[in-house]
């Protein structure tokens, strides 16, 4: 009797996993066919049946099991009071910038790094240079900061060629510190990730500059002095 009852469960499970992965290929198929230029990510059922959660570049939508319906917005436990999309696009983010490469920013980093950011950035943007005045504080709380561009005033703006300059320059950091103080850095051209960061963080939904995203892939937007961000990064790592 039992071998019975557990062939039934196993044939319960392959027939369940035979449904979610058809559902899923349904799904690629349709958001494929209405939307050729985007580029899926995962598709795996969320916390409400008949609705799958999938992930396109940073962001995550909800989309019925027969592809025919999108659904744009945050899942929330109410009874639990979580906020379950941000939960997940957190990781979401965490392993794009892990992907994008600490080749394709410029790093400042500490002696002794208790914590890392990244950090989309604006040249031109008067509390992105706030900011950036005030690196020795950051280095002093053992914050490395991790910048990407975000001219927000689009590609081929003077903040977006100022943006490639910096990059291309013999001394990126020394070249980025200039830039911030309000000198116009020699221009130059190369191959660069400028555009890479713009698309990430279109795919963050940056709004303005500066952007702070944690090494858990949280964000706080706006600027923070020094000694407020270790407090806020503390308070994530749980050593507070």
């Amino acid at each position: 009797m039992k071998k019975v009852i557990k062939i039934a469960a196993l044939s319960l499970l392959g027939l369940t996993l035979s449904v979610a992965h058809a559902d899923e290929n349904a799904i690629r198929q349709a958001l494929t066919k209405s939307m050729p230029s985007v580029k899926v990510g995962s598709v795996k059922p969320s916390e409400i049946s008949g609705l799958y959660e999938v992930t396109v570049g940073g962001n995550i939508f909800y989309v019925s099991d027969d592809g025919k319906y999108l659904v744009q917005g945050h899942l929330v436990d109410v009874a639990a009071r979580v906020d379950l999309t941000e939960e997940k696009l957190s990781g979401v983010r965490k392993q794009a910038i892990e992907k994008l490469g600490l080749d394709k920013m410029i790093v400042f980093k500490p002696k002794e790094s208790k914590y890392t950011v990244s950090i989309f950035t604006d040249i031109d943007c008067g509390y992105c240079r706030k900011l950036h005045s005030e690196i020795d504080q950051y280095m002093a709380q053992g914050i490395t900061i991790q910048y990407l561009f975000f001219p927000r005033a689009g590609k081929g703006s003077d903040s977006y060629h100022k943006a490639v300059s910096v990059w291309c320059a013999d001394d990126r950091k020394a070249a980025l510190t200039a830039a911030k103080k309000g000198d116009t850095p020699p221009a130059k051209t190369c191959v660069n990730p400028i555009d890479e960061h713009m698309q990430l963080a279109e795919d963050f939904e940056v709004k303005g500059t500066p952007m702070i995203v944690t090494e858990k892939g949280n964000i706080f937007p706006g600027y923070l002095p020094a000694k407020q961000l270790a407090e806020a990064l503390a308070d994530e790592k749980g050593q507070k």
